[in-house]
């Protein structure tokens, strides 16, 4: 049987001073003084010449469309509010995209009207889908072997792109915001404008595994080719460079969210995971499963990283915070996880069975028949089983 999570922090958490994630959260650490990497370089944004860094994606845009291809960019999409964001952007400045989709299998009414509003802002568009026999195997392979059901989405969102700028010779590929930045990382190499692969190999939320590492008896890589990424030397070799939107423009979700409203963007009528309605908007289960197993794993949920955005924009504080995460309380989907048990036909036991394999004993422990995380931000937390 698979172990449990083995990470080696020590087992009473910290928490920053200032937001409310701990320092269990993957890539982010907190310094002496109690503050997050998350929280310091959000500290830095006022300092940002962003006049100047606009100047630069305006070079870029210049350069590129200098080499009169047939699109001048490619722009990985679901309809999101990032991703429509994007795509308003580069048509603004005048670019030529084609747009490309990894079909979720979990998409939605919302995430199909919104997928349909992105593309009616007059972008050509590629909407790919995976052999759902293969895709609906890779994602039970993934939640079995990492507790993480999300995997073969992101190897497929970031190869897709790359594969596209490759056969159709695109320069550009336009991504939003660099996640290294907005929820913390220590290596201030993967904190620049591009995405290269030693950032996909750390933030890609493949955990740190390719395509080729899903290959084995049940799964050829030939059935693998639409999550291959293709190697830094060939999109050298075809100058395709990826950027963040996000290192040019400065990002903040919820004016994200305000300016793709005004373009046609539909939020959801409730927060789908986390606080936010704008989020997460196109996929009926696999981001709640995903979002949530990180309870298990570190000790938090999608709504601490929400809120704690929240409050780095100044728009909460964290006593606020703490206060809507003791109001919330068990934010176990069920409705979602029934779903994705019918997905990948398992039963709801099995479900929590692999669950379970992931718990992290560094974090958890159990009293008296009852799961808590000792030093929690407000007071042991007890983790009631109702499953």
């Amino acid at each position: 049987m698979q172990k449990s999570l083995s990470i080696s922090w020590r087992r009473k958490l910290r928490y920053c001073k200032k937001c409310v994630l701990p320092d269990s959260r993957p890539n982010l650490t907190v310094n002496d003084d109690g503050i997050c990497t998350a929280c310091m370089s959000s500290n830095e944004k006022p300092k940002v010449d962003w006049v100047n860094r606009e100047a630069m994606f305006q070079d870029l845009v210049d350069e590129v469309k200098e080499q009169k291809r047939n699109y001048d960019c490619v722009i990985p999409v679901s309809g999101g509010k990032d991703s429509t964001w994007q795509v308003v952007k580069a048509l603004e400045y005048g670019l030529k995209p084609i747009c490309v989709t990894w079909r979720t299998p979990a998409r939605n009414g919302l995430g199909q009207k919104n997928l349909d509003n992105l593309i009616s802002l007059g972008v050509d568009h590629l909407d790919f889908s995976v052999n759902p026999k293969l895709e609906r195997k890779f994602t039970l392979k993934a939640f079995e072997r990492f507790g993480s059901p999300v995997i073969p989405m992101h190897m497929a969102i970031h190869a897709l792109p790359m594969q596209l700028a490759i056969e159709k010779n695109i320069p550009l590929i336009l991504w939003g915001e660099n996640s290294a930045v907005e929820y913390g990382g220590d290596d201030e190499k993967l904190k620049g404008m591009e995405i290269t692969r030693s950032w996909l190999m750390q933030y890609g939320v493949t955990h740190g595994t390719t395509a080729q590492d899903w290959v084995g008896n049940d799964i050829s890589m030939s059935e693998l080719a639409p999550y291959h990424w293709p190697e830094e030397a060939e999109l050298r070799a075809k100058n395709v460079r990826a950027v963040f939107l996000g290192q040019y423009f400065s990002w903040d979700p919820k004016l994200t969210a305000k300016f793709v409203s005004e373009h046609g963007f539909q939020a959801a009528s409730d927060a789908v995971v986390g606080i936010f309605d704008f989020a997460d908007v196109d996929d009926a289960f696999l981001m709640s499963v995903h979002h949530w197993l990180k309870w298990y794993k570190f000790g938090f949920t999608r709504t601490w990283d929400n809120l704690s955005l929240e409050i780095r924009a100044g728009r909460m504080t964290r006593t606020e915070a703490i206060e809507h995460l003791k109001a919330l309380g068990d934010e176990t989907p069920h409705k979602e996880i029934e779903m994705f048990c019918e997905y990948t036909c398992i039963t709801r036991n099995r479900f929590f069975e692999i669950a379970e394999k992931f718990r992290n004993l560094n974090i958890w422990e159990k009293r008296k028949g009852t799961w808590q995380i000792p030093n929690f931000l407000f007071g042991d937390k007890v983790w009631i089983d109702e499953n």
